[in-house]
């Protein structure tokens, strides 16, 4: 052992340091946790949603498929409905989504009596194309988004939304 004796005041510092140290140790942990949680937490960007539509039976105009999701929110867990339009366009299949580039209304095909085989948006006569690109001349500032889309046993599954590859 050492022969060198602690002081009193060397004593009380080490115990204040210890103990102030442990209590910063508690505060920092729960931030820390709060910052690097979410970069090691596993991400559901690749999920695919399935819905009921039949792959075979798809034509080449476009159809209503509206599908559901469970969605986490902190603690309240929702079931959340989607829409899309879906079609077929010779072997590949083109889903995209409703939601008009101008302020978020919803389009639906074929909505304008005037425009039978377009996109319609019924809040400012907003038009798209079948394949998603805005005309030129109305509301839409940007052509309609698209779904990811994979296919298993004749059943279409839908993914995140990506911008239009078509147009």
């Amino acid at each position: 052992m050492s022969n060198t004796r602690v002081s009193r005041r060397q004593f009380l510092n080490y115990t204040l340091m210890g103990v102030g140290g442990f209590m910063a140790s508690g505060m920092l942990m729960p931030m820390i946790r709060f910052a690097v949680d979410p970069v090691l937490e596993a991400g559901a960007a690749g999920d695919y949603i399935p819905t009921s539509q039949k792959v075979s039976e798809l034509t080449e105009e476009p159809v209503r498929v509206d599908f559901t999701y469970d969605q986490v929110d902190g603690w309240y867990e929702s079931e959340v409905t989607g829409t899309a339009w879906v079609y077929k366009e010779g072997d590949k299949v083109v889903a995209l989504s409703p939601v008009c580039k101008h302020l978020g209304c919803t389009v639906n095909w074929g909505g304008d009596s005037a425009h039978p085989n377009q996109f319609f948006c019924p809040c400012h006569a907003g038009r798209y194309e079948k394949n998603g690109q805005n005309v030129p001349g109305t509301p839409p500032i940007g052509p309609l988004d698209e779904f990811d889309v994979k296919i298993e046993d004749d059943l279409l599954y839908l993914g995140a939304t990506k911008p239009n590859t078509l147009i």
